[in-house]
């Protein structure tokens, strides 16, 4: 649970912890990406956005466990430092903790340096500082400064590297440059390309620093971890749901020929599963805390498939609730054997019809209406096989996408074939298996408690989670 406020009196026995740094290096982009909130604070290109100090909270099972305080940019770290020197100068029985306290309580409300004071009064308040490092921008003076500065507050810092994909050559340099100031306790937190285990170093990292708060942050470690596999769980069984709907969907086509009733079917066809990828997107963005604007999808090429069932396909009595060692199910085997044509269809699927029949009313009155549709040539209208191919390809890139979003992320996600990804290997039999089940396209009790149901599934899940 995160909660967001205004500046609130200090806990003494929450953590408190000041996101620190030049401006525009992302400290605001970090908090939003450990909240999983677009809505903390203000990201905008322009130096100096965040103008006072603003205060988030994040708790594991309700309990409270730290504060994080988003502090604005220091502008000016050369002035800042020269000013300090001469407090030093002019003081110089006072330590250095003492000196910045003293900047502070001179500093005033116009004070040229009245950004910076806001931001050393916050860190004297604090237990721990994570200072922020946007690894495009070359280590030049001003950091070197701010280290400096901050370093004399005797607070434990970890420098946190910001931005880091695809600028590995640069991180190197900066861990160089840190080195230097004896910091090797640092951490690459990507607040665009999100990592979980990035997230999870980063708590780690503060136990070792802190450690009065080890076995408080060891709790928030295992709550976010398991919050993290259930929204992960979560948005790969909104994704299989999809797949088993639309798979499951089928309009009958009936025996007679009519261009304008087929093209109605169409319609009803492309419609439905248009709507429910839009359903999916919808929910997926609700799961992890994004919003419409953050993914744009295009129309997805639905294509026509024609189906009819297979009685005597291997595992459809299974389908059908049947022991496939059962009297009935050995009639409807030794039925289909038999081609003679009785009544306008073959005996062998009248034999098998009857068997079927006979081994139970409930099973019969299910599937009964199916299975004379079938022997009487009946075909249905559904998904193609290269529809459903793409439908779960793109949304398993989507899913993915979305794991590794950070909140702080401004461009916008497209999705499209996503050729990249894989189907499951046994992908055909897993459509296969939700054709012959159309009652699985609404969920229901029958068809959660179903084993064979679950098993798919499983498998889709399974699939869908895999790197």
């Amino acid at each position: 649970m995160m909660m967001q406020n205004p500046q609130r009196p200090q806990s003494a026995t929450m953590l408190n912890v000041a996101v620190v740094g030049h401006t525009n290096t992302g400290k605001t982009s970090l908090i939003r990406t450990m909240l999983r909130s677009t809505e903390f604070g203000v990201i905008e290109d322009a130096a100096g956005t965040t103008r006072h100090v603003e205060q988030a909270a994040i708790s594991a099972d309700n309990e409270p466990i730290l504060n994080l305080y988003d502090t604005p940019g220091l502008e000016d770290s050369r002035a800042l430092s020269a000013h300090i020197k001469k407090l030093s100068a002019k003081s110089k029985a006072l330590s250095a903790l003492q000196i910045l306290e003293q900047f502070v309580a001179q500093a005033t409300v116009n004070d040229p340096l009245e950004q910076e004071a806001k931001v050393i009064r916050q860190v004297l308040r604090s237990d721990i500082l994570l200072y922020i490092i946007d690894v495009r921008e070359p280590f030049l003076e001003k950091y070197r400064l701010e280290l400096e500065i901050l370093s004399q507050a005797g607070k434990p810092v970890i420098p946190v590297f910001n931005f880091i994909a695809g600028h590995d050559h640069a991180l190197a340099k900066w861990r160089e440059h840190l080195a230097a100031f004896h910091m090797h306790a640092t951490l690459e937190f990507d607040t665009v390309a999100f990592s979980f285990e990035a997230e999870k170093r980063l708590y780690q990292k503060m136990q070792t620093l802190v450690e009065p708060h080890y076995d408080r942050l060891q709790k928030l470690i295992d709550y976010r971890a398991k919050l993290w596999n259930q929204l992960c769980l979560s948005g790969a069984k909104r994704v299989a749901e999809l797949i088993v709907n639309v798979a499951c969907y089928r309009e009958s086509k009936g025996t007679q020929s009519n261009l304008i009733a087929h093209s109605l079917i169409e319609d009803r066809l492309h419609d439905f599963v248009r709507k429910a990828e839009q359903s999916c997107l919808h929910d997926l963005l609700a799961i992890f805390n994004f919003s419409e604007k953050d993914v744009a999808i295009q129309k997805i090429p639905v294509s026509n498939g024609q189906w009819q069932l297979d009685i005597f396909a291997p595992g459809i009595l299974k389908a059908y609730g049947l022991d496939l060692g059962s009297a009935a199910a050995k009639g409807a085997a030794a039925g289909a054997g038999i081609d003679l044509m009785v009544g306008g269809m073959s005996l062998g699927a009248a034999s098998a019809l009857g068997a079927l029949a006979g081994a139970g009313w409930s099973t019969f009155k299910r599937y009964g209406d199916e299975i004379k549709a079938t022997v009487k040539g009946t075909q249905w209208q559904c998904a193609d096989e290269t529809t459903l191919q793409i439908l779960y390809l793109r949304q398993k890139h989507l899913l993915k996408k979305l794991m590794h979003r950070g909140h702080a992320a401004q461009d916008t996600v497209h999705v499209d074939k996503a050729d990249s990804e894989k189907l499951p290997g046994n992908w055909s039999e897993l459509v296969s298996a939700l054709r012959q089940n159309p009652a699985w396209q609404e969920p229901s009790a029958a068809r959660n408690s179903n084993v064979q149901y679950q098993e798919i599934e499983a498998k889709l899940v399974e699939a869908l989670l895999e790197n």
